[in-house]
């Protein structure tokens, strides 16, 4: 296959494709994403078969139990996506919104709508989930996308995209308004993030070393995050009983995703009182706690933390532990390590979590919540396509806004400008 002639073809398809999801309407495209749930329910049977030959040949080529666990369509997370679509269905259709309309001094009345961004192409690795969960997300907000996974997953996404086909089929729009790429050639990777002409932004979704490389030579506008090192701080006012709970869920609610705390901060006057709590809950878990000199001396079974840890995104039962020198300590230490993910202080003194939330500089920051909450179903956003931790245009959880952009709108009668 020549993969830049493929790659070439694929974006011009779905530049005009686009044109038409974005004229079209919120029913039709519900009607897509609703007739896709029930050709992914009737296709069970090619989807486990499709699945099982992925699964053989990952077994095969030693992939890893977690990744093998990933790339599995358990009847489970088949149900899981056919929810998921009738879901996106039922969200509230951001397209041609207009808000903040006003009239000026001229006369003329000035808003903003809501418009989609056009073609959208998503690179993730293992979960075949993400096909259907990226596809009804850009098909909702009225984008055309292209969508490259990895090659370990490759027939049960070309499975997957039959049933997106036949969902866009029976709607009426155009079958190449989601693409699934059918070739494994990472070359393909290199053109899609290189195709300015083609695709409007690019979403990566995986490991660091995956999003590092998108990231440093694309083309195209990224929606990124690089990872997740994420914080609790425990404040010299915090609820004891309060701080306990939120810390433990923060990290051992679950290990591998990118909302989970990878630093606890203790604040210096209460160290001694609440670490060796936190040390024997921790220890029941079968967390691994990496503390500083401090740390360490009130408990001394922690290993020692290097300067590498503050920077760790462990992704396992792995913690590292900090005593700090109270609410500027905490910030200091947050804004020099911190990945701007998310940050939490744990805090009865409102005066305190107020400074925390204007000077911690991060996509999401919270008061006496788990970090674990950062996610766009729990935002209320419905579902996401992923987080951003960049400063311009999308930040936090993406959903369906954070798949569109806004254009001025001014409406006259004749206005003209003296």
């Amino acid at each position: 296959m020549d993969i830049a002639a493929y790659m070439a073809e694929v974006g011009q398809q779905a530049r005009q494709a686009a044109s038409a999801i974005a004229r079209s309407s919120t029913a039709t495209r519900n009607q897509a994403l609703l007739a896709t749930a029930e050709a992914l329910d009737d296709a069970r049977a090619e989807l486990v078969e499709a699945n099982r030959r992925d699964l053989e040949n990952g077994r095969s080529n030693g992939l890893e139990p977690a990744m093998l666990d990933r790339l599995e369509l358990t009847p489970a997370r088949i149900d899981a996506m056919i929810e998921g679509l009738r879901q996106v269905a039922g969200l509230a259709d951001p397209i041609g919104a207009i808000t903040d309309m006003a009239y000026r001094p001229s006369g003329i009345q000035v808003g903003k709508m809501r418009v989609p961004l056009g073609v959208i192409g998503i690179i993730y690795e293992s979960r075949p989930n993400v096909t259907v969960e990226a596809a009804s997300l850009c098909l909702k907000s009225g984008n055309a996308t292209i969508l490259r996974g990895g090659s370990e997953a490759i027939h049960s996404n070309q499975a997957i995209a039959a049933c997106l086909i036949a969902g866009l089929k029976q709607a009426g729009l155009p079958e190449t308004s989601v693409q699934v790429i059918r070739t494994t050639d990472r070359a393909a990777v290199g053109e899609l993030i290189t195709m300015p002409e083609f695709v409007d932004v690019i979403v990566p979704r995986g490991g660091k070393g995956l999003i590092e490389r998108i990231s440093r030579d694309a083309r195209v506008p990224v929606i990124k995050h690089l990872d997740g090192v994420c914080h609790v701080y425990i404040d010299a006012h915090a609820d004891p009983e309060k701080a306990l709970k939120v810390a433990v869920n923060a990290k051992t609610q679950r290990y591998g995703t990118c909302n989970t705390m990878e630093t606890l901060l203790v604040d210096r006057e209460i160290a001694g009182d609440i670490l060796p709590l936190l040390a024997g809950t921790f220890r029941e878990h079968d967390v691994e706690l990496r503390g500083c000199d401090a740390s360490r001396s009130i408990v001394p079974d922690m290993v020692a933390a290097t300067e590498d840890d503050w920077y760790e995104e462990y992704l396992g039962p792995i913690l590292a532990v900090r005593v700090v020198d109270g609410l500027d300590g905490a910030i200091d230490h947050i804004n020099r390590y911190s990945s701007q993910h998310t940050d939490s202080i744990i805090t009865e003194n409102y005066t305190r979590a107020r400074r925390f939330i204007t000077e911690v500089d991060s996509s999401s920051v919270m008061v006496n919540a788990s970090t674990r909450f950062a996610d766009g179903f729990e935002y209320g956003l419905g579902a996401e396509i992923g987080i951003s931790t960049d400063k311009i245009h999308a930040r936090g959880p993406v959903g369906l806004e954070g798949l569109t952009s806004q254009k001025y709108v001014v409406f006259g009668d004749g206005h003209i400008r003296t």
